[in-house]
């Protein structure tokens, strides 16, 4: 598959209660508002970028 888009495996582990408005936004933005979410995403530069704003409440793998 040469088209194949990479992606990566989102699950949050941490919760948004007590965390700034930006943070809970981010999370929203990916998809997670509950702990224990996973959600598959497109391994692209915005999506690294809300990644990086929120690692201290996501585990990222890389998808196959």
């Amino acid at each position: 598959m040469a088209n194949a888009k990479k992606t990566v495996r989102v699950t949050q582990h941490g919760s948004a209660i007590g965390r700034r408005s930006d943070q809970r936004q981010t999370l929203i933005g990916l998809g997670l508002n509950k702990r224990h979410r996973t959600r598959e995403l497109e391994d692209t530069p915005a999506v690294r970028g809300m990644i990086e704003k929120v690692k201290h409440l996501v585990r990222v793998e890389e998808a196959d």
